[in-house]
């Protein structure tokens, strides 16, 4: 069965989970990006004060994520998606409305939470535990829908600019998502509630990943390339000047980066399919480690193009290459929390990164060295996980 059988099969339920990684968007870097000056004004803060509050507030929607995100392993799921839509409306309503600082910063935090967090959990956990044999397949094209939102709202936005002011753009567009989901809460085919509520007090059923050593084992390979790619593109200035290349450069290989993804994402699905996550957890690394290489080895404009190209064919395969390992290890019914868990530690290791590599370069390291380290942080996460995809592999072939 292909994309086009699945799309005509199951087009309800994967209008839900795609919608779910679009409206993601609102809580994104890149979306927040677009409006980090008119915000920092709002809220008087200074460029650098406003960079330490959100990574403090997107740290905290970390901790978070993991005491809230396991609850979609018992809570039905379009009651999870209102719940959610709700706080990331009273987080857009605090960030553009409120009268002091402190309240604003709130907002930020309910939409990083529930749109980089939640919306994003919402809906890959529906396609990774809804799907069976199309799994893959269906990760991937749910992951599209952030896709769409990464390169269509930047431009969307800026023109929009013209004519609006950025709180009214944020309303509009909290609109215009309203105005999507509506008919799919009233009439999506929405399953029920997977399991049932833990009982306080009796000892949990289900896995505690933070407690396996299986999971710190897996984790360096699944972190690798968030938390290095977050590295390239805070210090994107530092990296084209140390290979001997240029922002311009920078730009059209970050565009060439988003059309990578799409690729990426819907063979990556599809091989998930036909060859299993372990066999695709132990490859979809390599277009970034060559990518790393040529950084290295030659630099300039080619080394940016690869950096971009293959960081992006990657990234567009990890989702459902990530997902599809959580549920061959821990089992379906307990995807939420293992997800969430994940998620959790790729957000505090994805705000940590930048502080250290600032310090690195601070003390004079070449931006060459780094994208060794990099390289080398890669390896090793490849070989540690080793174990842990070998003993998964029992039962696939």
């Amino acid at each position: 069965m292909g994309y086009r059988t699945l799309l005509r099969d199951h087009r309800g339920l994967l209008s839900i989970a795609f919608l779910a990684m679009f409206t993601s968007s609102l809580g994104q870097s890149f979306f927040i990006g677009l409006f980090q000056a008119p915000i920092a004004e709002r809220l008087g803060l200074s460029a650098g004060q406003f960079g330490t509050a959100y990574a403090l507030v997107t740290l905290v929607a970390g901790f978070a994520m993991l005491r809230l995100g396991p609850s979609i392993d018992w809570i039905a799921p379009r009651r999870f998606a209102i719940t959610v839509l709700l706080a990331l409306l009273a987080g857009i309503l605090l960030l553009t409305t409120a009268p002091w600082w402190g309240l604003g910063l709130l907002g930020l935090g309910l939409v990083r939470l529930c749109g980089q967090g939640m919306m994003t959990h919402l809906g890959n956990t529906l396609a990774g535990r809804e799907f069976t044999d199309l799994r893959g397949r269906a990760l991937g094209l749910v992951g599209t829908g952030l896709m769409l939102g990464e390169t269509a709202l930047p431009p969307l936005m800026a023109a929009l600019l013209v004519w609006l002011g950025w709180r009214e753009l944020w309303w509009l567009f909290a609109a215009v998502l309203a105005l999507l989901w509506v008919p799919l809460l009233l009439r999506g085919p929405w399953p029920g509630a997977p399991g049932r509520r833990p009982v306080r007090g009796q000892p949990q059923d289900g896995p505690r990943p933070f407690r396996e050593r299986r999971f710190w084992r897996l984790l360096p390979l699944l972190m690798t390339l968030p938390v290095t790619m977050t590295g390239l593109f805070i210090y994107q200035a530092r990296m084209t000047e140390d290979l001997g290349s240029t922002l311009g450069v920078y730009a059209l290989a970050l565009a060439g980066m988003g059309l990578a993804k799409l690729p990426g994402a819907l063979l990556g699905g599809r091989w998930v399919d036909r060859l299993g996550p372990v066999r695709l957890a132990r490859l979809y690394l390599l277009p970034y480690a060559l990518a790393l290489v040529v950084a290295i080895v030659w630099g300039g404009h080619p080394g940016v193009w690869a950096l971009m190209v293959g960081g992006g064919l990657a990234m567009g395969a990890q989702e459902s290459i990530a997902t599809s390992l959580l549920v061959r290890l821990w089992g379906s019914e307990h995807l939420g929390t293992v997800r969430a868990t994940l998620s959790a530690a790729m957000v505090f290791s994805t705000g940590i990164a930048p502080a250290v590599l600032g310090l690195a370069l601070d003390l004079g390291a070449s931006f060459t060295l780094i994208l060794a380290g990099m390289l080398a942080l890669l390896v090793v996460g490849w070989l540690l996980a080793q174990g842990v995809l070998a003993s998964a592999r029992s039962g696939q072939d």
